[in-house]
């Protein structure tokens, strides 16, 4: 793949995530239809729909022949093609329905299986995110790049927890008070794709979370790397897309943010270590 055709599409990638972003825009705080999609917690709103429309349209217009996976339609056209996008037309549809700003639309394309470009736009600060493999990353268009932070005890982190937390003891509440207790402290956005963005551009150091699907992951990984940072599976294996878990850090603190999610104790007992 060279470099103009990875900028190629990440140029789509971009109008895509901005027509999306558009949408967003119009709906927030306007919003009439706010549905559960089967799991408690799990929304779905007009906002959803439309941005999907409008991120979907443009894809047509220009890759028709490329395969989609998106939150809302699930599978479009050739899913086994060498091109896949992976789509979130809006990544925080909790904090939408509340006005909470931390939300967005998120466009990846995965190339043969693998990230290769990514677009994250937040919509309500106006922050365009863009990566390509090979191409380095941006936000508004300016050179972004990891922190420089190499101890827990001086970062500043992220997490998520998934929507069926209430039904399962792998929860990630453990190792959100353990991680609290070690680091000066631990975040949660709702929003995966912000959450990478803003490792990938040293607002956070690390980021770790259970339960996602590639259309939560896949842009924000492309950034994260582009951006000098690291992107495995919690043990520092290569990472899986379909393990649905995440450990993205700055590379300083991989290693021991890896080290604390293996040793952390039952929240019964975070306190005594």
């Amino acid at each position: 793949m060279t470099k103009n055709e990875l900028q190629f599409f990440l140029d789509i990638a971009t109008l895509a995530a901005q027509a999306g972003g558009a949408v967003l825009k119009y709906y927030l705080g306007n919003l009439k239809d706010i549905q559960e999609k089967g799991r408690s917690g799990d929304l779905v709103t007009e906002a959803d729909k439309a941005s999907e429309a409008a991120i979907l349209a443009v894809l047509e217009r220009h890759v028709p022949e490329h395969g989609i996976l998106t939150e809302e339609s699930g599978e479009l056209g050739d899913i086994n093609s060498p091109y896949l996008w992976a789509i979130d037309p809006l990544d925080g549809t909790t904090n939408f329905a509340h006005q909470y700003p931390f939300f967005s639309a998120s466009i990846g394309l995965l190339i043969n299986g693998f990230p290769q470009v990514g677009v994250i736009y937040d919509p309500f600060h106006d922050e365009l995110f863009q990566a390509a493999k090979g191409l380095g990353a941006t936000c508004n268009n300016r050179l972004i790049s990891v922190s420089k932070t190499d101890s827990l005890n001086k970062s500043l982190l992220v997490t998520g927890f998934a929507y069926d937390r209430r039904e399962t003891s792998d929860n990630n509440y453990a190792e959100f008070a353990y991680l609290t207790h070690l680091t000066q402290g631990v975040r949660r956005s709702g929003a995966a794709s912000i959450d990478l963005a803003h490792t990938a551009c040293g607002r956070l150091d690390g980021y770790w979370e259970r339960g996602l699907s590639p259309w939560d992951m896949a842009a924000g990984i492309v950034l994260v790397e582009e951006a000098g940072g690291k992107v495995t599976a919690y043990d520092t294996s290569p990472f899986q897309m379909s393990s649905g878990r995440i450990l993205a850090t700055n590379g300083y603190l991989h290693e021991s943010l890896s080290q604390a999610l293996i040793e952390t104790p039952p929240l019964s007992s975070w306190k005594d270590k």
